[in-house]
C-alpha cells in the first residue's frame, strides 16, 4: 500500500452482484468497476464495469473490530465540562452492529431513547502495531462515514457499571459507508450530518483532541491494527435521537453521504 500522501484519489467499494461478493472503484458516473485480489495491496481491475444501480453496497470494509472513540472533539468536551483526556478514550463495536448504506437500523427489544452520532472512521491498511506517530499515516488507506448509533439511557442506568459495549452494541448499531475514500487530508474535512432533511452536526475534524495520526499510533500501541479495521474519530455537538422512521444520513465531503432508516 502507498503511503497516504502519495495515494491517488478514489473511491472503494464492496458490494454484492448476481449472489456474488466483489469489490472496486466507485467512478464519477456512477459505475462501478470491479477489481480483483487484495483491496488494501495492489489490486487488479478485471474490465467488468456494472452500474451502482444494479448491485447492492456492503459495508466498505470486513473489519476485525471497530475502536470507537469518546470525547476526541474540543467542542463537544467543553460544552458537557468534560475533563480534558490525557489518551484516547475507546471502546469496541461488536460485529453484529455492523451495517451498510441503504440497509436499515433496527429499533432495539428495548425502550429507550435512540441517538445518532454522525463520525468519520478512519479504515485501516496496512497491519501495524506500535507505529511511530511520523509513520501512522502510512499504515492509513483512507476513509469512511460511520454512524456510531447508541441507546443513550443504557449508558449510566446503572451506577457500578457504564455499559458502553451494550448501549452501542445493538444489531445494525454502526451504519459504514458508503465508500472508502483515499487520498484525502482528514484535516480539511468536515462531517454533516443530516436528520430527515434537517442539518443537524457540522463539524470540523481539525477538532480532535487526538488526530488521526495519534490515533492510529497511541492505539496500535494496545493492540494490532489489521487491513480493513476501523476507527471511529468521536463526534462533536448537535447529536440527537431518532424515531421510527427517521432517515439519518452523514455526509463528507470527498467521501459521499451514508443513508439509514431507522425502526
Amino acid at each position: 500500500m502507498q503511503p497516504q500522501q502519495q495515494q491517488q484519489r478514489q473511491r472503494w467499494v464492496r458490494f454484492e452482484h448476481g449472489g456474488e461478493t466483489g469489490f472496486g472503484t466507485l467512478g464519477d458516473d456512477d459505475t462501478v468497476h470491479e477489481h480483483r485480489g487484495n483491496m488494501f495491496e495492489h489490486p487488479e481491475p478485471t474490465g467488468r464495469v456494472f452500474l451502482r444501480s444494479g448491485v447492492r453496497l456492503l459495508t466498505p470494509t470486513e473489519p476485525t473490530k471497530v475502536i470507537a472513540l469518546w470525547n476526541n472533539f474540543h467542542a463537544l468536551g467543553e460544552k458537557l465540562k468534560l475533563a480534558v483526556p490525557a489518551e484516547p478514550l475507546y471502546l469496541l463495536k461488536a460485529p453484529n452492529s455492523y451495517l451498510a448504506h441503504g440497509e436499515p437500523i433496527r429499533k432495539p427489544l428495548c425502550e429507550g431513547k435512540v441517538v445518532f452520532e454522525g463520525e468519520l472512521g478512519i479504515v485501516i491498511g496496512r497491519t501495524c502495531t506500535a507505529v511511530a506517530e511520523s509513520e501512522a499515516l502510512a499504515h492509513v488507506f483512507g476513509y469512511t462515514c460511520a454512524n456510531d448509533v447508541t441507546v443513550a439511557d443504557i449508558l449510566n442506568r446503572d451506577a457500578s457499571f457504564a455499559q458502553w459495549v451494550r448501549a452501542k452494541g445493538f444489531d445494525t448499531f454502526c451504519p459504514m459507508g458508503p465508500v472508502v475514500a483515499t487520498g484525502l487530508d482528514p484535516a480539511t474535512l468536515v462531517v454533516r450530518t443530516i436528520l430527515n432533511g434537517e442539518e443537524r452536526q457540522n463539524y470540523p475534524i481539525s477538532d480532535m483532541r487526538f488526530a488521526v495520526q495519534q490515533l492510529v499510533s497511541l492505539i496500535s500501541q494496545d493492540m494490532t491494527l489489521h487491513p480493513g479495521d476501523v476507527i471511529l474519530c468521536g463526534t462533536s455537538v448537535g447529536v440527537g435521537s431518532m424515531k421510527p422512521g427517521s432517515l439519518v444520513e452523514v455526509e463528507i465531503e470527498g467521501i459521499g453521504r451514508l443513508g439509514n432508516r431507522f425502526g
